[in-house]
C-alpha cells in the first residue's frame, strides 16, 4: 500500500501542469513540470534565448528577469510558480532591434560589455534600478548592480552606461516597451 501512495505522490510531482503567463507583453499557455526551472522553461520552451544560465545558484545575476515588475533570478524558481505572472526578459526591454533603449544605446556608446554574457543580466537590473530610481547616483547604481558578476569589463564601464542613461526628467533609462 505504500508502494502505491509513493506512485501517486511521484506522478503528481512529475505531471506537467498548464500555466499561463505574460512574457513581453505577450500572453503564453504552455505544459510545465513542477521541477522545470523558469530559466529553462523561458530558454527551451518560449525561446526567448536572451536570458542566460550561468551559475544555477542565484549567483551570478545572468538569469535575471522581471518577475511582477521586480528583478528576479529565474534560475531559482520554477516555471509552475510563474503561472499568471508578468515577466520581462532582456528581449522585452526595446520597442524593436532598431528601437533600443536609452540604457541599451548607453552600454553601447560606454563599452558596458565585452563577452556579453552578464549583459541581459546586467540591463534588467539597470532598468529596474533606473524604474525607481531615474537619477541614480555612482554609489546607488553600485549598490544595485553588486548582485551581477561580470568578469570582463571591471564595472566601470556598466556603472557608466547606467549613470549615462539616467536623466533628471524621471525617464530614466525609458525608451522602449518595458524600462
Amino acid at each position: 500500500m505504500a508502494e502505491m501512495r509513493t506512485g501517486h505522490l511521484e506522478d503528481a510531482l512529475f505531471e506537467a501542469r498548464e500555466i499561463a503567463c505574460t512574457v513581453n507583453g505577450k500572453l503564453y499557455r504552455a505544459m510545465a513540470e513542477p521541477r522545470r526551472l523558469l530559466s529553462d522553461f523561458i530558454r527551451e520552451d518560449l525561446d526567448l534565448k536572451g536570458t542566460h544560465v550561468g551559475c544555477e545558484h542565484g549567483v551570478c545575476g545572468a538569469c535575471t528577469i522581471l518577475f511582477n515588475g521586480q528583478p528576479a533570478r529565474s534560475c531559482l524558481m520554477f516555471a509552475v510558480q510563474a503561472d499568471g505572472a508578468e515577466i520581462v526578459t532582456v528581449e522585452g526591454l526595446a520597442r524593436s532591434p532598431q528601437q533600443l533603449t536609452r540604457l541599451q544605446e548607453s552600454f553601447s556608446q560606454e563599452h558596458a560589455l565585452q563577452c556579453g554574457y552578464c549583459t541581459p543580466g546586467m540591463l534588467i537590473s539597470a532598468t529596474a534600478l533606473l524604474s525607481e530610481n531615474p537619477s541614480p547616483t555612482d554609489s546607488e547604481v553600485r549598490h544595485a548592480m553588486a548582485g551581477q558578476l561580470c568578469r570582463c569589463t571591471g564595472y566601470e564601464q556598466i556603472v557608466r552606461a547606467v549613470l549615462a542613461a539616467a536623466d533628471s526628467d524621471g525617464k530614466g533609462g525609458e525608451g522602449g516597451n518595458h524600462a
